[in-house]
């Protein structure tokens, strides 16, 4: 019986460490949103190569009023990736090796060491191909780390919301939206509401507001910010008379984007008051809901003098995709952000 009670002791100690050996745990992975590590020796990041991939991600935010960076580099030696750095939420790792790679192709992983991660690999045979590489494929990194940050934020939004901004995008637009807890303050009006955080520094707001759908012309820059500004005047005045929100239109862009598989218009720039001093920047998504043709449209701006605005503004722009038009409503947010796009466009091929 004893002999027997020590076998089976034994064989479940050995179910046991097989058991942890497969299921390995990983720590959360660390830093700030938009923080990104690059393993690269130094001498290739010092090089042209290095350069071209220290551009991508150097890249200023658009319509900002001030030059800000798309991303936070910290950029290390291979040898010196030890536990601390592995961790990092955002990876670049860079190979370079032309007995290992025939040509550049870049691929990603998640959780590679550590959780809620993004791991970036480009192999690359030469620093020439690398650098050629980093300026054919720059926008496709610089969108897909985005994306990755906004997936991020949009996951957190499906349990941290703003039950203010909830409950008014469904009561008056019958629309499911999850914008950042901290918007509690809000106005309501006619096909609009307002909510924001209500600070004196930092100023987050969302708007959502609609208006008839009238043909693809309804979707050009000037249509859409006449609108805008009509809007903004009759529901946002400012704190005297002749004072009101207007829309820099030198400094507003716009392109067609798609969210939930249906086509949208996003509309980003700066904003400023008429008759004030006040202004800052916007990004909206306009989209049309069939039932009722009529368009949606669901913006975030804010208003933070003296402070960097990237942050803010991204964390407004990663909760316009959580919309759910009447005819999308479902359990699960859908972003449309999808990261694998850039291994399916640029697999790499090595040897």
């Amino acid at each position: 019986m004893k002999h027997y009670l020590l076998s089976l002791t034994v064989l479940f100690s050995l179910l046991l460490l097989v058991s942890c050996t497969k299921e390995q745990i990983f720590p959360q992975a660390s830093g700030r949103p938009y923080e990104v590590l690059v393993v690269l020796d130094n001498k290739t990041w010092e090089a042209p190569a290095g350069r071209a991939l220290f551009d991508i991600l150097d890249t200023d935010v658009p319509c900002l009023p001030q030059s800000e960076r798309s991303f936070h580099i910290t950029q290390i030696e291979p040898k010196d990736l030890s536990a601390n750095f592995s961790i990092f939420r955002n990876i670049i790792q860079v190979n370079i090796d032309k007995s290992q790679f025939s040509r550049t192709g870049m691929r990603f992983s998640r959780n590679k060491y550590a959780m809620d991660q993004i791991v970036l690999t480009i192999n690359s045979p030469s620093e020439d191909d690398f650098q050629q590489f980093c300026i054919k494929h720059k926008q496709e990194v610089l969108d897909f780390l985005t994306r990755t940050e906004m997936n991020r934020l949009i996951k957190e939004l499906e349990t941290k919301y703003s039950k203010v901004t909830y409950d008014l995008a469904w009561q008056v637009f019958t629309c499911r939206f999850y914008a950042p807890k901290e918007l509690k303050a809000y106005k309501k009006g006619k096909q609009f509401f307002w909510t924001s955080n209500n600070t004196a520094s930092g100023l987050e707001n969302i708007c959502m507001y609609s208006y008839p759908y009238e043909g693809p012309e309804t979707f050009n820059k000037e249509y859409m910010t006449a609108k805008r500004d009509s809007v903004m005047k009759l529901n946002l005045p400012g704190e005297r008379a002749g004072m009101y929100m207007k829309t820099d239109t030198l400094c507003t862009i716009t392109k067609p984007i798609v969210v939930h598989n249906r086509f949208a218009m996003e509309m980003r720039g700066l904003w400023y008051m008429e008759n004030d001093c006040m202004g800052g920047p916007f990004i909206s998504h306009s989209r049309v809901d069939t039932e009722t043709n009529r368009v949606v449209v669901v913006e975030g701006f804010v208003y933070a003098p003296e402070k960097m605005k990237r942050g803010l503004i991204r964390r407004l722009e990663g909760s316009l995709y959580t919309l759910q038009l009447p005819e999308e409503q479902q359990s699960y947010i859908d972003t449309g952000l999808e990261e694998e796009n850039i291994s399916n466009t640029t697999k790499d091929k090595s040897k």
